[in-house]
């Protein structure tokens, strides 16, 4: 076995010292879901909530293998965005920006923690409101909530990428809801945020990604984003982009003086993960970002929004596919839900009951419930 070999072997789930790396990186995006969660009320500045999430994942990942013979990287994965009502996505603006939240918002929260760069991402859906969600608010969530429930139990050893595909738009349908086009599932590896192994939201003519089997032993990012509208999202301002990543196989010598600055702050600073604008100095950013991305060496990730009076919801999770089964790592526990659809498609109700606790050999231990994720209910999904 060459080295090389020997490298990938170690880095996968085989090694239980990757496994603890994902579960500790989980655990703190799981903390830091619940604080952005609270943090949700009326009058609530967005920049600050998404400052804070990054800044509490910046704290809690920096007590961790202080003492480590080799430097760990660890950090944010992914920024805290809060995108609002029919904003699809990536909404995490400037320290300039002023936007707040209003009661009955609906905001949709997404982040990301690594560790030693293995990554745990999560996205949630809460409404400003006290009681139970009620209507098309209800609908979309549960849309939503029930796709990633059949997709956790469809992304498998021997299961395709088409079937969880086909699987999620049939569970929004039956919510009269629709999957929002050109959202995709990545697998994660090490420093690696969209590995190649993906699945589609909405199969169409124009995006096509290659026929893939999962295997044991992988990592998933599932991501699901439903909408009461048509689910085909349009960029309207390119100022509201904020959030890019380092293109690694890109180069181009800058001509301004003010890119080449933020460019070599980038590659010190993030040099494979996704970052916020917010974390570069504000003057030179946005000037350098422009030329940057021009010239492809940012991959942006844009804002999209819906139409006005379409609701939005987002759920996205880290599945880890174990040898004994999966392990749903990320989650938060949603509001109560009155939706005015209720599931009675046959195959669907067939896909929720696919086992969910793992046959465990021996006397394994039960996972302790934390408070405020859903590891107290089971998140782990048998194969048999």
């Amino acid at each position: 076995m060459s080295d090389d070999e020997r490298e990938e072997k170690e880095l996968d789930l085989t090694s239980s010292e990757v496994v603890t790396k994902y579960k500790s990186a989980a655990e703190i995006v799981n903390k830091a879901l619940q604080l952005a969660v609270k943090e949700c009320k009326p009058k609530a500045k967005i920049v600050d909530i998404c400052e804070k999430g990054d800044a509490f994942i910046r704290d809690q990942t920096g007590n961790m293998y202080k003492n480590a013979k080799k430097k760990i990287e660890r950090g944010v994965a992914f920024p805290t965005c809060l995108s609002v009502n029919n904003t699809v996505c990536h909404f995490s603006p400037l320290a300039s920006d002023t936007s707040e939240l209003e009661e009955g918002d609906m905001v949709k929260i997404d982040m990301g923690c690594h560790i030693d760069g293995f990554i745990a991402v999560v996205a949630h859906t809460h409404v400003v409101k006290d009681g139970p969600v009620t209507g098309r608010h209800a609908d979309v969530i549960a849309a939503a909530n029930t796709a990633a429930e059949a997709a956790l139990r469809l992304v498998r050893p021997g299961k395709k990428n088409k079937d969880v595909t086909d699987a999620i738009q049939k569970v929004a349908a039956a919510y009269d809801c629709k999957i929002v086009e050109g959202v995709l599932s990545h697998q994660l590896k090490q420093f690696v945020i969209d590995g190649n192994k993906v699945v589609l939201s909405v199969s169409n003519p124009d995006t096509r990604v290659d026929d893939a089997e999962f295997e044991e032993n992988e990592v998933y990012a599932v991501d699901i984003v439903a909408s009461t509208g048509e689910g085909k999202p349009k960029l309207l301002d390119e100022k509201q982009t904020t959030i890019y990543k380092r293109a690694v196989d890109k180069n181009y010598h800058l001509k301004m003086k003010t890119s080449r600055f933020i460019f070599s702050e980038i590659n010190q600073k993030f040099p494979v993960l996704p970052f916020t604008a917010r974390a570069l100095e504000e003057k030179r950013a946005r000037l350098g970002l422009v030329e940057c991305v021009n010239h492809d060496l940012l991959q942006p990730y844009p804002v999209l929004h819906e139409k006005p009076g379409d609701h939005v919801a987002h759920i996205k999770f880290t599945v880890l596919l174990m040898p004994n089964g999966s392990d749903q790592i990320t989650s938060h526990t949603l509001q109560e839900l009155q939706p005015t659809k209720t599931i009675d498609d046959p195959e669907i109700k067939a896909w929720l009951a696919l086992g969910t606790k793992t046959k465990k050999k021996g006397g394994g231990k039960k996972k302790k419930g934390k408070k405020g994720d859903r590891a107290d209910e089971s998140t782990e999904t048998s194969w048999s």
